[in-house]
């Protein structure tokens, strides 16, 4: 397995890739559904530490890394569902990297 280094930019590609090669072969036995309900614990704790970095607040360093962290894991467990639905992260994105795809997206 090539692990980028931290010297360099870790694209989308390189990132689902590295999740797959570390995972695949124990979340693809878990199934989608099972792997979703994981992302969804993740996003409660994404939203616990959200609620220690709100504007007006000062987190501590360890709150900051923590949110960081859960941001982090979040990401993983959607590149860990996409890789088991034979879904590509970098066709996904191109709706909103190529200009006339977005449709009826507003900010």
């Amino acid at each position: 397995m090539n692990t980028p280094s931290h010297s360099s930019p870790l694209t989308l590609v390189a990132f689902q890739q590295l999740i797959r090669d570390r995972y695949y072969a124990t979340d693809s036995k878990r199934g989608p559904a099972a792997t979703f309900l994981l992302l969804t614990e993740e996003f409660g704790e994404l939203a616990t530490a959200l609620h220690a970095n709100l504007p007006g607040k000062t987190p501590t360093p360890e709150q900051r890394a923590n949110l960081e962290e859960e941001f982090a894991d979040v990401l993983a467990w959607l590149a860990t569902i996409a890789n088991i639905t034979g879904v590509d992260w970098e066709k996904c994105v191109q709706k909103y990297t190529i200009p006339g795809l977005v449709q009826g997206v507003k900010d």
